[in-house]
């Protein structure tokens, strides 16, 4: 069936498609740049599985073996109550670290944040020394700065906290500063018009806004750092990384089985609690 317009909708639609030529109707020069960007996109991931030796049966091969150990690691088993004990330890060993490393560089990044922030700070020398020291730090990726804290403060979990700290106050302080410049400016014109200062701009204009998505956004980084942490054990920045190596090692997959399972009971644990609480800071009822 035909569909009956009225003259004013077809105008409409003139007037769109005139106004918009450029989108409904690009030019052939156009096209042609969208084609050989698609191609040069698929190009490279040719060349870069060639340049990495990917091959089919290669990866069937993998996929079959890869049955095989998970056939290996059932049920999950410990070995004996010593075992669940020192991995239960090391579990929350590693719930430390990520507690302490994502504590610790929030501590540092909210007051540092401000400083990157263009709506805080004029100086605009300020802003952008702040900003590349920001994306210094975190493009160096936690696991390097375990090994450097390693070196430094020694083996054990202290440098796991302390790769945490490094790592996520770089890219913390990154995104409060991004928060703290889409903040609505109508609460600090406000505070500005009964007389406050800079800190009660801060203060009274920011931070109610700002304390929200900080704290979500904490929430969200501990339970990654939970699992952040576990990867860094393994290279011996504490936690239950180490013992979960050392058991792959040694083809143990009953026990590696159970330390993973460990793993993916606190992460649903720490996400199921995570969001009861990101919805009581919004003021929403979770579902």
């Amino acid at each position: 069936m035909a569909t009956i317009t009225s003259p004013a909708t077809r105008q409409l639609h003139r007037d769109v498609a005139q106004r918009h030529a450029a989108l409904l109707r690009p030019s052939l020069a156009r096209r042609a740049r969208t084609v050989a960007v698609v191609v040069a996109l698929f190009g490279g991931l040719i060349a870069s599985l060639a340049y990495l030796g990917f091959s089919p049966g290669r990866l069937f091969a993998g996929v079959g073996r890869f049955g095989y150990i998970l056939a290996w690691m059932m049920p999950p088993n410990p070995e004996s109550w010593a075992n669940a004990g020192f991995y239960l330890n090391a579990l929350l060993q590693t719930l430390a670290i990520a507690f302490i490393g994502t504590t610790g560089a929030a501590v540092l990044a909210f007051p540092l944040s401000f400083l990157a922030a263009r709506n805080v700070v004029a100086n605009r020398i300020m802003h952008i020394l702040a900003r590349r020291v920001f994306d210094t730090i975190r493009g160096v990726d936690s696991l390097i700065w375990a090994l450097i804290w390693i070196n430094v403060v020694g083996l054990g979990p202290f440098a796991g906290a302390l790769a945490i700290v490094t790592s996520d106050f770089a890219a913390l302080g990154k995104l409060f500063s991004e928060a703290i410049e889409t903040a609505d400016r109508r609460p600090v014109d406000g505070v500005i018009s009964c007389g406050g200062g800079r800190l009660a701009e801060i203060r009274f204009g920011l931070m109610p806004q700002l304390l929200p998505v900080v704290l979500s956004q904490l929430l969200y980084f501990f339970e990654s750092n939970t699992r952040s942490a576990t990867v860094l054990g393994i290279v011996g920045a504490g936690g239950i990384g180490l013992p979960l190596s050392e058991m792959i090692r040694t083809d143990e997959w009953h026990q590696v089985s159970f330390i993973v399972v460990l793993l993916l009971i606190t992460v649903a644990v720490i996400t199921w609690l995570s969001g009861k609480v990101r919805f009581a800071i919004i003021g929403a009822r979770a579902v």
